[in-house]
């Protein structure tokens, strides 16, 4: 699954080896006052200590379930610890009465102690997992690997969970390495535009009332009254329908910045 040295130009994690990127070597070797040197060198050692300090004992591995524990383990290798803890806490629904904030504590253990069915609750995780990722703006070039990734997770975290590790098998999965960050998520349609278009509405409906005041003030005078009775049903009607747009496309930005929160869990508890 770790796969080898990769440099998708799309990859937010630039060059990597083994799911360790260049900066999180990068800071390796300056914490061990080595000189920098391509990932591309990374070795075994190197590897399993950045796994554990970096990832590993970010999520309270060895306090997790057999299973749910790998899980987790590539959850934060592939979009950080934080994310990954995010979808447990997500997945344990109701049993996890504490906040989102994708840091394992008394209330995730308690809930995780309360949950007896770990293979519904790996589910669920990469189920989050997937909502996740296709939430972000490099789905398009690597949905193919990161789906076959989830998919491999959720089976081999299964067998994990059940005894049956003898079922376990290493993968490299092509395609699958690329980082998945947060930082990658699709923006959503902003509401100024629905903003203006409501205001540009109102605005030419007041400007239609002021016209029907001067009319009514003309028309006993001269022959005027007609193209102001004109103008005023098509500043009337074009207000209304500036606005009843408006009040629509911000419906439909609201609705799609929650769903955005929703899939990337920056949502209340």
């Amino acid at each position: 699954m770790r796969g080898g040295f990769v440099n998708h130009p799309r990859d937010p994690g630039g060059a990597t080896n083994q799911g360790i990127t260049q900066r999180t070597y990068d800071a390796y070797r300056r914490g061990k006052k080595l000189p920098q040197r391509s990932v591309r060198k990374l070795t075994a050692p190197e590897r399993d200590a950045i796994y554990r300090r970096q990832y590993w004992d970010a999520i309270d591995g060895d306090k997790l379930p057999a299973g749910v524990d790998y899980v987790l383990f590539d959850g934060a290798v592939n979009s950080g610890p934080k994310q990954s803890i995010k979808w447990l806490q997500r997945a344990l629904g109701s049993a996890y009465r504490g906040q989102i904030d994708g840091v394992i504590g008394m209330a995730t253990m308690g809930a995780l102690q309360e949950t007896e069915d770990h293979d519904a609750l790996i589910d669920r995780i990469c189920d989050r997992r997937m909502i996740y990722l296709r939430a972000l703006d490099t789905w398009g070039d690597f949905a193919g690997g990161w789906t076959r990734r989830v998919q491999n997770v959720r089976a081999a975290g299964k067998a994990m969970a059940d005894d049956r590790k003898d079922e376990v098998a290493a993968v490299h999965i092509a395609g699958a390495e690329a980082k998945a960050r947060i930082e990658d998520a699709r923006t959503v349609p902003s509401k100024a535009p629905a903003d203006a278009a409501t205001g540009g509405g109102i605005g030419a409906g007041g400007i239609a009332g002021t016209l029907q005041t001067l009319q009514e003030q003309l028309t006993p005078f001269s022959s005027s009254g007609g193209w102001i009775t004109t103008l005023v049903v098509a500043l009337a009607v074009g207000g209304a329908l500036l606005a009843t747009g408006g009040i629509a496309y911000r419906w439909y930005a609201t609705r799609q910045q929650a769903r955005l929160a929703d899939a990337l869990d920056a949502v209340p508890a």
